[in-house]
């Protein structure tokens, strides 16, 4: 089991069902033809009151028929397999501003996507429009303000590194492949948020297309003094509902090294006392410790990260989990640049398909409570799946000046379970046989952890729960949603199954 196998073997997109199938080049009635859509010629929104002069749609532009559509169009999770009408990779802003028009005007579906991990799969459509921004790869940072201005198309490897380079460091997960501005507009968990907080926290400025008029487009740019509620609602809130972020701005911080641990304990037996020792540990020690837990069928895997730390004292802290049973222990310092580039794990070695559900504990586990993981990881549908936690604490406690969407801040871990099954194909979408075993897995584990748990995280969504909206944000948080949902897209241009409505004038 390599570094971060939880992270590279499952955080995707997940799935519902099998997705629905679409024979290939199929067109809404009514579309519009997008054969003459150029690729050069730049057209801006016009003057809203009066309409926008007809669009052109530039960038790269792909389209069903094109050799690369096929490659273009398939996501993370091969549950899913959509057949948009066209897909657009901006190459700059205007781009995004020109497509977002052409779709308003065309009056044509459409979905934002970067690095193709969305949930659900929800950053695809079928006989629509997708905007593709992972080619928006800008990276500009102020070493002196310690700011980074960098791409919505960047990847969290790519920021991870770059930054590296720099003795920065910024939160993010820990899937390299991940687009950046996906989980950080949605809240943004990881390796380091004790010490800096969720990677919304961070956030201090955005470049967004938002519509505009009757079927405009416009750049904005928000703040925490122009547009700050949108800031606001983009720090935990952001998946695809306001507007296309195509840059973004962080505060970052100086770190020159990590201490990272890993251990590994075969088999279940120490379960309890591993879990019960980790949850009482590491949410209350120092802010620079992070660390995640996986349980898996046949063994239990921590990680630890201490920023600016040592590795005698990352073994001190860890004392209380490492001191139970006989794990296998390896420490690394170094660059968090090359730690977190050399855990990461090619896609032919990743499973096809995952589900998930993702919850916050609020409490502390009760035994009930572990021995209800223990039975569902004893009999779970594959090696890859796992119960997947998240330490809590330290910085998270804190709201950055501005404020965040994001409400979970009092809990004590997140936690994730996780379905993952069959081998990347060049057929996605086509049904594995464990797909029905697994999903329903999924669906009996989670409802048994009910009593234990509370809330859910908007970037693992979990599809068919009762009132998501409380669940990822709370009812205060979700009526202040709407009222800038209305403001800033009073037409509700961007939509999908969970989408934030505006709130009614």
């Amino acid at each position: 089991m390599s570094d971060f196998s939880r992270r590279h073997l499952l955080r995707a997109s997940a799935a519902a069902g099998a997705g629905a199938i679409v024979v290939p080049g199929l067109m809404a009635a009514g579309a519009p033809d997008i054969a003459a859509a150029s690729t050069s010629g730049l057209l801006a929104a016009s003057d809203p009151t009066k309409g926008s002069s007809p669009a052109k749609l530039t960038g790269h532009i792909v389209r069903p028929g094109d050799a690369s559509y096929t490659d273009d169009r398939i996501d993370y999770d091969q549950l899913f397999s959509h057949y948009p009408l066209v897909i657009v990779f901006a190459q700059k802003t205007q781009d995004v501003v020109n497509a977002l028009t052409w779709a308003r005007q065309h009056n044509v579906a459409l979905r934002v996507r970067s690095g193709r991990h969305a949930l659900e799969g929800w950053s695809n459509i079928d006989n629509g429009i997708v905007i593709d921004v992972s080619q928006l790869k800008s990276v500009h940072i102020d070493t002196d303000a310690r700011i980074a201005k960098v791409g919505a198309g960047l990847t969290q490897l790519e920021a991870v590194t770059t930054l590296a380079k720099q003795d920065l460091a910024v939160t993010t997960g820990s899937e390299g492949s991940v687009g950046l501005v996906g989980a950080t507009v949605g809240g943004g968990l990881g390796p380091l948020n004790r010490w800096l907080g969720m990677a919304c926290d961070s956030l201090i400025g955005t470049e967004v297309v938002v519509p505009s008029g009757r079927d405009c487009a416009k750049v904005i740019h928000a703040d925490l003094k122009d547009h700050s509620d949108l800031l606001w609602a983009l720090r935990g809130a952001g998946n695809g509902n306001f507007g296309i972020v195509t840059q973004l701005t962080y505060k970052v911080r100086p770190l020159k090294r990590i201490a990272y641990v890993q251990a590994t304990w075969d088999g279940l037996t120490d379960l309890h006392g591993i879990f019960d020792a980790w949850q009482r540990t590491v949410p209350f020690a120092d802010n620079r410790l992070g660390s995640e837990v996986e349980i898996h069928k046949s063994q239990i895997l921590l990680f630890a990260w201490l920023a600016e730390g040592t590795a005698a004292e990352a073994r001190k802290m860890l004392g209380p989990i490492l001191s139970i049973g006989t794990p296998d222990v390896k420490v690394q310092v170094g660059n968090w640049g090359p730690i977190f580039a050399g855990a990461q794990v090619p896609r032919s070695q990743e499973p096809a398909n995952v589900k998930f559900f993702s919850q916050f504990a609020k409490k502390l586990f009760p035994k009930k409570a572990i021995d209800v993981i223990g039975y569902y990881m004893r009999n779970a549908p594959t090696e890859d799946s796992n119960y997947f936690v998240d330490a809590f604490g330290g910085a998270i406690k804190k709201e950055p000046r501005g404020g965040t969407a994001f409400v979970h801040r009092d809990a004590i871990f997140y936690g994730e379970i996780g379905a993952a099954w069959g081998t990347p194909s060049t057929t996605p979408g086509v049904c594995d046989p464990l797909t029905s075993t697994c999903q329903a897995w999924t669906a009996e584990f989670s409802q048994a952890m009910r009593s234990f748990v509370d809330g859910a995280y908007v970037n693992v969504p979990n599809v068919g729960m009762q009132e998501w909206e409380t669940a990822y944000w709370g009812r205060r948080h979700f009526e202040r949603l709407r009222e800038i949902k209305a403001k800033y897209d009073p037409y509700n241009v961007f939509q999908y199954e969970q989408s934030i409505p505006p709130a009614s004038r």
